[in-house]
């Protein structure tokens, strides 16, 4: 029998079917994307960083979301950009370059989800046990939550990882915009059962405690706003509760969408251009909705710009 294996470092990406007509107008939206996705967000953190009045739990633990975003799209969309200009059969890529692509694309995805479930244990404690707050969510829980939201998931996403780059690979085309971890195990010609049934248990379990914490938390917060004759309890947990579960939301649409793309073989090109909108759209909204919410983010903004406008000037 013959062997095919021969472990070639050097990968060729598909990436996207681009016509010279779509080229142009498709770069520049990526390109707009990414630095709007790069100013909002590292604009967020600073602004939460330097400002005082917001070291609270609520927007330091927002801060890992925005790093999340900053991450996961800086490692996949200055890729694909340059990936548009170039011809298929030149779009060559290193495989451990390929495999950091993959980590930090699994991370992007897990971390959103570990993140956002720290955050809706915040903002139970907020409205659940409104005296009891500030000694729950003291800076040393904020970092126990930050550590274990980010340590989850580099943990499962390294066994994920490693159990791939352990194959002998047969093959050299990466079949998506961007390498991920099925794409990386489909190039071996070994038995990938392990690779299989590790990634449907690691994505099942994910999606089930990230889903059935966020609805144990909002079951249990509006139990306690139905109980609660306070109308400012009520607005306030209605304020909070609807920009995390609007961000739950979008994040969990634009990872269902490429995934059910998968079954639709016909419609590869647009399972493609959603893979590239889930890092893209949560990493673009997720700065615009949380600061247009947020009353304390409004002030500091405008305290800034009316600073700025007043500031004398003098003539020399």
């Amino acid at each position: 029998m013959e062997n095919y294996t021969y472990n070639s470092l050097t990968l060729q990406l598909e990436g996207l079917r681009v016509t010279k007509t779509n080229k142009y107008p498709m770069f520049i939206f990526l390109l707009l994307s990414y630095v709007f996705i790069l100013f909002a967000n590292v604009g967020i953190v600073v602004l939460i960083w330097t400002e005082r009045s917001l070291h609270q739990p609520m927007y330091l633990l927002f801060c890992n979301l925005s790093i999340n975003d900053v991450m996961g799209n800086s490692l996949l969309v200055p890729r694909v950009l340059a990936d548009i200009h170039v011809p298929p059969s030149e779009r060559l890529i290193h495989y451990y370059e390929c495999v950091m692509q993959a980590f930090t694309a699994h991370m992007f995805g897990t971390n959103a989800h570990t993140v956002l479930m720290i955050m809706a244990f915040d903002r139970y404690v907020a409205i659940c046990n409104p005296l009891r707050y500030s000694t729950i969510m003291n800076h040393k829980m904020v970092i126990k939550l930050t550590v274990s939201a980010w340590g989850v998931a580099f943990v499962l996403v390294g066994i994920l990882l490693g159990l791939t780059i352990r194959l002998n690979r047969c093959r050299t085309m990466i079949m998506n915009p961007y390498c991920d971890n099925p794409s990386l195990f489909k190039l071996s010609c070994e038995n990938v059962f392990i690779n299989n049934i590790y990634g449907l248990t690691f994505t099942v379990a994910l999606l089930s405690s990230s889903i059935g914490s966020i609805i144990l938390t909002y079951y249990k917060i509006t139990a306690a706003c139905l109980n609660s004759k306070s109308k400012s309890l009520n607005s306030k947990a209605l304020k909070t509760c609807s920009t995390h579960l609007c961000l739950y939301m979008i994040m969990l649409v634009s990872g269902f969408v490429p995934i059910a793309l998968h079954r639709f073989p016909q419609y590869a090109e647009y399972r493609k251009i959603s893979a590239i909108l889930f890092n893209i759209v949560p990493g673009s909204l997720n700065p615009v909705i949380y600061g247009l919410q947020s009353q304390e983010i409004h002030k500091c903004l405008s305290n800034i710009f009316h600073i700025r406008k007043v500031k004398p000037t003098f003539d020399l």
